[in-house]
């Protein structure tokens, strides 16, 4: 395999890991201030579903191409976070089952993102096609061996923006108060409750980022690889997410790097058929390798990674 293969190999790989990172970091954000978040695969086919509608529309109103993909982006956003106070209504204000109410995120994005669709365009399973990003090519470092052709040469602008947000992220979390306290809640709430930290509003906020981040990621898909919205856009890939971010011990360059990984599962299938012994090998094994992965990824991680002290429990103050 000579260099030119192996950094199209990694091209291809922060292509697919590019979505895994920011929901990852959304499902950080959220599972940081003690709310378990198995909704990430919904708020990835609402952000998915919202930047096809969003960038289509913003297309048909004279927009370029790029303006179109950043106006999806927020369109993913906003849908992002009001469906996210979803979650957080149900899961911090009512205390319900956060598993249970990740689980009926998921169910509802599945349905109406469908419905919404077919009832848009007319009966179609899926959105117009959108021109989407254009890829980058970085004058002059695009030219050094390797590294140039993996990342210097036809990236995707959100692969760059996705990796920015992995030192953001890191730094909010460990380096600003903002950071100290949204973990405290996750830790220890009712120490934090003791010293003044609004424990349901840092909590809110957490869901509310969770929710924005994870939108992004499945806009990503949209506006890079599949160029629409459909049913199957996402594909489990928000399972995926929450994969990374247990394997990265919801740190964020911990979560980058097992996203890096699935990543790389991912792109892999794209390749492995050019060697001859792979020849054999049924074409559905290698489409399931993503997924085989993210069980094996889990059963090793039982046991091995800490989670926040309170991850799951409803807050209340009356019982401090």
């Amino acid at each position: 395999m000579d260099l030119l293969t192996i950094g199209q190999i990694i091209n291809t790989t922060l292509v697919f890991a590019t979505a895994l990172i920011f929901a990852s970091l959304g499902g950080i954000f959220s599972e940081k201030s003690g709310v378990t978040n198995l909704g990430l695969e919904g708020f990835m086919v609402f952000g998915a579903f919202a930047a096809g509608i969003g960038a289509h529309y913003a297309q048909e109103a004279g927009m370029g191409g790029t303006t179109s993909a950043w106006m999806g982006i927020l369109c993913a956003v906003v849908l992002g976070v009001v469906v996210s106070l979803v979650h957080a209504v149900a899961s911090i204000t009512f205390k319900a089952d956060q598993i249970i109410s990740g689980i009926v995120i998921n169910f509802l994005a599945a349905g109406s993102t469908l419905y919404l669709v077919k009832l848009l365009f007319e009966g179609a399973g899926d959105s117009p096609l959108v021109q989407g990003f254009n890829k980058l090519n970085i004058p002059f470092l695009e030219n050094i061996p390797l590294l140039g052709e993996a990342i210097f040469k036809n990236v995707y602008p959100t692969t760059y923006l996705a990796i920015l947000f992995v030192f953001l992220t890191y730094y909010i979390m460990f380096r600003t108060p903002f950071g100290l306290r949204l973990r405290s809640v996750g830790e220890h709430p009712s120490a934090a409750d003791t010293v003044g930290v609004k424990v349901l509003r840092y909590r809110y906020i957490g869901v509310m980022i969770s929710g924005a981040l994870a939108a992004i990621g499945g806009a990503v898909i949209t506006l890079t690889t599949t160029g629409t919205f459909s049913h199957n856009t996402v594909s489990g890939q928000g399972f995926i997410a929450i994969a990374a971010m247990i394997f990265g011990k919801w740190n964020p360059i911990g979560a980058f790097g097992a996203a890096v990984f699935f990543g790389f599962s991912q792109a892999i299938r794209n390749y492995v058929q050019m060697f001859e012994w792979t020849q054999s090998i049924p074409q559905e094994i290698i489409y399931m390798l993503p997924y085989m992965l993210t069980l094996i990824v889990l059963v090793a991680a039982v046991g091995r990674s800490s989670a926040p002290s309170a991850l799951g429990e409803a807050y209340d103050p009356g019982k401090r």
